[in-house]
């Protein structure tokens, strides 16, 4: 059985998730954006064993934590789509820029592409390519768990900025109108900031894409 939790890491509170098979306890991190302890400290709580990074997208508050803790527990990186290469090579400048901790490079040892699968233990989360926010963004989504981990596509009220470079307006809006809301409007979606919501109240209630 698919479970996670949320644990918000950084200055700008991102949602980082642990998520992890409940047979096995063997559990991935999504956007390891820093605080690394406190990762630590929620695994160990839980008795689970990490054995992934997944990411969704190459910005500093969702990725800057990702090099050290590979390097540290021996973690593949998997994720993003190669679309976020840039943001991965400009990791330093980011993180001197918003004021992080110098973020370590990395190179993701799988790039994901739309239709592709990730899998913990006994769980597998489907990956949809949905750029717009950034080139390279994927959503991890569990169909049995009717759970979806959105990074910065879409939040509780609004939708992700398109004023970073590689940021496309009308691309977000196809992202989230083509590739998440075919996943049902009783899906619930875990945002890289924020509370969660469900994709059928965001139909109905968001100012962006209400109606759509």
């Amino acid at each position: 059985m698919f479970q996670y939790q949320t644990i918000p890491v950084t200055p700008f509170q991102q949602n980082c998730s642990l998520v992890w098979c409940d047979e096995t306890l063997e559990a991935a991190v999504i956007d390891p954006g820093g605080e690394l302890q406190r990762i630590r400290d929620e695994l160990k709580r839980r008795g689970l064993q990490l054995k992934a990074i997944w990411l969704t997208h190459a910005h500093i508050d969702h990725a800057g934590g990702t090099g050290q803790l590979a390097r540290e527990e021996g973690l593949p990186i998997i994720g993003p789509h190669p679309g976020d290469q840039f943001w991965i090579d400009g990791l330093p400048q980011q993180s001197a820029h918003f004021g992080f901790p110098p973020a370590e490079p990395f190179k993701p040892d799988r790039w994901l592409a739309d239709g592709d699968t990730v899998t913990i233990g006994h769980c597998t989360l489907e990956v949809r390519h949905c750029p717009g926010h950034t080139p390279g963004h994927v959503v991890f989504h569990s169909k049995p768990g009717q759970r979806c981990f959105v990074g910065d596509v879409l939040f509780a009220g609004s939708i992700g900025r398109t004023d970073f470079p590689g940021g496309d307006y009308d691309t977000l809006i196809a992202s989230i109108t083509q590739r998440l809301w075919p996943m049902g409007d009783n899906t619930v979606f875990i945002p890289g900031h924020g509370p969660e919501s469900s994709f059928g109240r965001e139909r109905r209630c968001n100012p962006y894409v209400g109606g759509t």
